[in-house]
C-alpha cells in the first residue's frame, strides 16, 4: 500500500492531506484565525466550580470559560488527597496550570487537564507522572519490555517524571530514545521556567503548527514522500527532520508543478464530497449520514444493486462495501461522539459477525480512538469516536441562513396560508383599509397566480386593499405585513 502526504500552505490556512493508494482517506485543516489549541499550556483561573458535576470550569483567556473534571486532574493529587469531591482540590479564584486536551467544539468551550504531557517524535513526557508505558499498537511483547526497560532507566537515572513510547518508537534504537527523551526534558525545563512569573489567564506554551506536527505525529513506516508547495515551509519541515527524524529528510519534497497539489489526487473534489448528506457505493448502493449536535447516525442503502444470487447475499456485500467506507469517511469527515450505523438488517449471523470485523479492522487506521458494539436487537450497530476537533462540516461551513439547520423550508402554498392568517389577525386588530404584504419572489408569484381566488375572497371577506412587493433578499419562511 502506497501513502503520502499533502501539504497546501496559503498565508490564512494550512491543510493536510493524507492519501492512500491513490485515495484521500484524512483531511486536516487549521486556520490563522481558529488554530487548534490541542497542546497548548495556559495559567489559568478558576471561575466556578460545580460540586453536582464533580467538575470546574477554568478561564484561560479564551472566548469560552474551558471545562475541567476531576477525572482529568493530576494523578499525584488524587492520590495524596484520595478524595473525590472537587472541592476538595479546586475553589474559585485559584491559578493552576492547565492543558488543553480537546479544542472547542461548537458551544462547547474547550476541555482541560492538569495531568500535563509534551509529545515529541518517538515519546510523551508526563512530568507529574511516575510511571512509564507503551504504546497499545506496539504488539511485540519483547519490543514493549525493551522499551520499557529503557524509559524507566533513563527515568530513575534522571529522577524525572514519565515517558509513554508512542507506535513510532518501534526498533527505534536506545541512543535515539535517550536522546529524544533529554530533549523533552530541556523543554520541560523552559516551559516550567515560565510558571512562576506568568500572569493569570496567560498562554505558557503553544503547540507546534500543523505542518511540523504532521510530521512529528503523521509520519509512519511506509510512507513514501511528503509533498509541501510553500518554499519556507519546506525548509522549515527539513530543519525539524534533521533534527529529530533524520531518516525522513529525503522524503520530504518541495512541490512546484503548475498543477495545485490538492489537484494531484483530486483532493478538492473528494472535500467537496464528503460535505453531502449522501455517499455513493461502487455497487450501486449509498450511505446517508446526518450529523446533529448529539450524534451522527449513518444509513445504508442497496440502491440501485440488484446483486446476484440471492437477496441475503446482496444484503451482505452492500454491507462490506458500507463499512470500508464508512471507515474511511469518519476519518475524512472527522466525525466524533456517537455514531449510530443502520446496516441493512442480515439473518446471517456469521454475516454480522464479518460486516463487524470489516469495519474494526478498516478502523484500525485511524488515529482516533473508536469503540464498537455488537449488532443490536434493532439491526443497529453503535460506537464512538474520540473527538478532539471540529469536523470538517463544522470547519467549512456555516448553519443555512434561510432553515436555521433544519435542512427544510415550508413549502410556498403553507407561506400563503400562513400570510392569509396574518392578514386577518392585523386587520381586526387594526381596523385598517390598506395593506402591503413583503415576501419572497416565489410566494407572491403564487399568490397572484394559484392562489388569487382565494385572494379575492378574502379582500371582498375583510374589505380591505391588499398589494404584494417581492423581496430579492427574503427567502421563502421571510415575509412581512405592512399597515397602510
Amino acid at each position: 500500500m502506497s501513502e503520502e502526504i499533502l501539504i497546501n500552505v496559503t498565508p490564512p490556512e494550512t491543510r493536510v492531506a493524507v492519501i492512500e493508494n491513490g485515495v484521500l482517506q484524512e483531511l486536516i485543516i487549521e486556520r490563522g484565525r481558529q488554530r487548534g489549541l490541542v497542546g497548548n499550556i495556559y495559567k489559568g483561573e478558576v471561575c466556578r466550580v460545580l460540586p453536582g458535576m464533580q467538575a470546574a470550569f477554568v478561564d484561560v483567556g479564551l472566548p469560552r470559560a474551558a471545562f475541567l473534571h476531576l477525572s482529568d486532574l493530576c494523578a499525584k493529587d488524587l492520590e495524596k488527597k484520595g478524595s473525590e469531591n472537587i472541592e476538595h482540590y479546586l475553589h474559585e479564584g485559584q491559578h493552576i496550570i492547565v492543558q488543553v486536551v480537546k479544542d472547542p467544539i461548537g458551544s462547547k468551550g474547550a476541555r482541560l487537564t492538569t495531568e500535563i504531557s509534551i509529545p515529541s517524535r518517538f515519546q510523551v513526557y508526563m512530568p507529574y507522572s511516575n510511571n512509564s508505558g507503551v504504546s497499545q499498537r506496539i504488539e511485540c511483547e519483547a519490543e514493549r519490555v525493551r522499551l520499557k526497560n529503557c524509559l524507566e532507566s533513563f527515568r530513575l537515572e534522571r529522577k524525572c517524571g514519565g515517558f509513554i513510547a508512542r507506535t513510532a518508537a518501534e526498533c527505534v534504537e536506545e541512543v535515539v530514545l535517550i536522546a529524544d527523551m533529554t530533549f523533552l526534558l530541556k523543554l520541560w525545563e523552559s516551559i516550567s521556567a515560565k510558571i512562576p512569573t506568568a500572569k493569570s489567564k496567560q498562554l505558557i506554551h503553544k503547540d507546534l503548527p500543523l505542518s511540523i506536527r504532521t510530521l512529528r505525529d503523521l509520519y509512519k513506516e511506509g510512507i513514501e514522500r511528503v509533498r509541501v508547495d510553500s518554499k519556507e515551509t519546506y525548509h522549515r519541515l527539513v530543519e525539524f527532520a534533521e533534527t529529530f527524524v533524520p531518516e525522513i529528510v529525503s522524503l520530504i519534497e518541495h512541490y512546484t508543478g503548475a498543477c495545485p497539489v490538492f489537484d494531484i489526487y483530486s483532493v478538492e473534489d473528494e472535500i467537496q464530497k464528503a460535505l453531502e448528506r449522501k455517499v455513493s457505493l461502487k455497487s450501486g448502493g449509498h450511505l446517508v449520514f446526518d450529523q446533529t449536535e448529539s450524534m451522527t447516525t449513518i444509513d445504508v442503502n442497496t440502491g440501485g444493486y440488484v446483486g446476484g444470487r440471492n437477496l441475503e447475499e446482496t444484503i451482505f456485500k452492500t454491507n462490506l462495501e458500507a463499512a470500508q467506507t464508512i471507515s474511511r469517511q469518519l476519518r475524512l469527515r472527522n466525525l466524533g461522539g456517537i455514531i449510530i450505523i443502520d446496516f441493512i438488517d442480515m439473518q446471517s449471523e456469521d454475516h454480522k459477525r464479518q460486516v463487524l470485523q470489516a469495519l474494526e479492522r478498516n478502523l484500525e487506521k485511524d488515529h482516533a480512538k473508536t469503540k464498537i458494539t455488537e449488532v443490536s436487537a434493532l439491526g443497529l450497530v453503535e460506537m464512538t469516536r474520540k473527538r478532539t476537533r471540529e469536523s470538517l462540516e463544522h470547519i467549512l461551513c456555516e448553519t443555512c441562513s434561510a432553515c436555521g439547520g433544519r435542512g427544510v423550508l415550508k413549502t410556498a402554498e403553507s407561506m400563503c396560508l400562513e400570510i392569509f392568517r396574518e392578514i386577518i389577525r392585523e386587520v381586526r386588530q387594526y381596523n385598517v383599509q390598506k395593506l402591503l404584504v413583503l415576501a419572497s419572489n416565489e410566494v407572491v408569484e403564487m399568490l397572484l397566480d394559484e392562489e388569487a381566488d382565494m385572494l379575492a375572497e378574502l379582500e371582498a371577506f375583510l374589505g380591505v386593499q391588499i398589494k404584494f412587493r417581492a423581496e430579492a433578499e427574503y427567502n421563502q419562511e421571510q415575509y412581512d405585513v405592512v399597515l397602510l
